[in-house]
């Protein structure tokens, strides 16, 4: 069942290029906030059929001869380890992924900035790492008087206690591993630093995310919603862009509310008024323009609100969100009559537990990972003492597209055996089923000598970006061995067993 396409990656790519270099005034330095994921963006990948996640860094590269990052990240977020959903990985050390991938588009790094810097060890060290692999650093504090004392935002108590961030390219992109990062502090920092050394600088936003020109209850902005739904954002009218452009353009209440206050700052630091009437006006988002279908943007929009319910649900349970949030994310399902069984592989997979638990007996013990191939069709897996449902539901699923009969094992006794010895004898594990990354393995070391399994081995790949959903949480290792596979996974909040060490 091949995927359709909602949105035209190749237009956006000129045109979004073209848009920025229109805001970047000949003789100045244009400093331009990129709100969202610069590389990797899943989210928009999702809701958008057919975007390049990795749009944003491509439009950098094609700018790369006058271009260079900054890199922001709020000292809070390295403190208390704030990870990235989608690869699992934490804030500090999604900068150094960052730097790495930068590097690949050959666009030039200029620093890392820590915002909101308050001594602590685990930034001291974060900084430390950075400044020994020749990475420069610097620390900005809380700017006094923010947000609503201007005249001592925009004063050498404000903005002038923060370093300069030595620029050498006429744009600079400002980045970070999320929101909350200091972007925007940073950027009006460098206006102030550079006015104050008598050159001219101007800056702009780059945000996909709300799409300002489709409706305010479109889905798409929803989901939004529902992917930042720990932020509190809502998304709302630019009452601003209406009134001074007659036209309608959704934004956010962030934007919103600190878009007098922003206003007033960057007219304060100029000496002249703001060219800006809008928070809409900020913005370079020209993401609307390329959507080519809009019915299959819309589905693949309520399927990243369900999608989001059910993170949202395993996020609660394990700590990470509160209550409030759980129920504004059941709020935007409900709002669009979702259901959990609307994302088509919740049913099978908890479907086929009770089946399995009915028949033994059980109560919820049995884990179970259902997987929507390719062409449609559902395969599952279950856990059991020789591997975990994730390694079952991969396996049956590479069998499938192989063409391979589902008794098969494509898994040695001679590979297997030393494996379960090396857990249980040697590294005194409780549990001697292989999760998946150790499944995963095996079938490599059997595909050297079995053409089967390379012949299964083979498919591995047909399995990125297909759903899938485990009625247990996925313990870490699985789940970063299913993001590894570009599989799109969700899971109904059990925990595989009663112990409080869960990893």
């Amino acid at each position: 069942m091949p995927t359709k396409l909602g949105f035209d990656p190749d237009k956006y790519l000129e045109e979004q290029s073209k848009y920025i270099l229109e805001r970047f005034p000949l003789g100045q330095r244009l400093y331009i906030e990129f709100g969202g994921k610069l590389v990797h963006d899943k989210h928009a990948k999702r809701v958008l059929p057919g975007f390049d996640e990795n749009a944003k860094i491509k439009i950098l590269s094609k700018l790369k001869d006058n271009l260079e990052v900054i890199i922001c990240i709020y000292s809070g977020d390295i403190e208390r380890n704030k990870t990235r959903q989608d690869f699992g990985i934490t804030y500090d050390a999604e900068v150094f992924k960052l730097i790495d991938d930068f590097r690949k588009y050959e666009l030039s790094v200029n620093s890392v900035v820590i915002t909101r810097y308050t001594p602590h060890p685990a930034t001291d060290a974060f900084m430390t790492k950075l400044q020994r692999r020749g990475i420069k650093v610097y620390t900005h504090k809380y700017t006094a008087g923010y947000p609503t004392d201007v005249d001592k935002i925009v004063s050498d108590e404000g903005y002038g206690a923060n370093p300069y961030i030595v620029a050498t390219k006429p744009i600079v992109a400002v980045t970070g591993p999320g929101p909350g990062s200091g972007k925007l502090a940073t950027c009006l920092s460098q206006l102030y630093h550079e006015d104050k050394m008598g050159k001219k600088a101007a800056y702009s936003k780059f945000e996909t995310f709300p799409v300002w020109n489709v409706p305010l209850k479109h889905p798409l902005n929803a989901a939004y919603e529902a992917a930042t739904i720990d932020l509190n954002d809502v998304n709302m009218i630019d009452s601003y862009h209406l009134e001074a452009h007659g036209v309608m353009a959704v934004n956010y209440n962030r934007d919103l509310e600190t878009f007098p206050v922003i206003k007033r700052i960057i007219e304060k630091i100029t000496g002249e008024e703001s060219i800006y009437k809008s928070p809409t006006d900020m913005g370079v988002n020209r993401v609307g323009f390329s959507i080519i279908d809009d019915d299959v943007v819309r589905e693949a929009s309520l399927q990243e609100i369900i999608r989001r319910y059910l993170i949202s649900k395993c996020e609660y349970k394990t700590g990470k969100i509160s209550e409030e949030s759980l129920k504004k994310s059941k709020l935007l399902m409900d709002d669009y009559n979702l259901k959990e069984e609307d994302r088509v592989v919740v049913g099978p997979a908890r479907q086929k537990a009770a089946e399995i638990n009915s028949a033994n007996d059980m109560e919820q013990h049995t884990a179970v990972m259902a997987l929507e191939l390719p062409d449609g069709k559902i395969v599952t897996g279950k856990n059991s003492s020789v591997m975990d449902a994730a390694s079952a539901c991969i396996l049956n699923a590479i069998k499938e597209l192989a063409g391979l009969a589902d008794e098969l094992h494509l898994i040695s006794p001679v590979v297997l055996e030393p494996i379960q010895y090396l857990k249980c004898s040697v590294r005194r594990k409780d549990n001697a089923a292989m999760d998946l990354g150790e499944t995963l393995i095996a079938l490599t070391i059997c595909a050297a000598t079995n053409p089967t399994a390379q012949v299964a081995l083979e498919k591995l790949s047909l399995l990125r970006d297909c759903k899938a959903h485990s009625t247990m949480i996925l313990t870490k290792n699985a789940e970063m061995s299913i993001l590894d596979l570009g599989i799109d996974c969700t899971c109904d909040p059990n925990f595989q067993s009663n112990n409080l060490f869960y990893i």
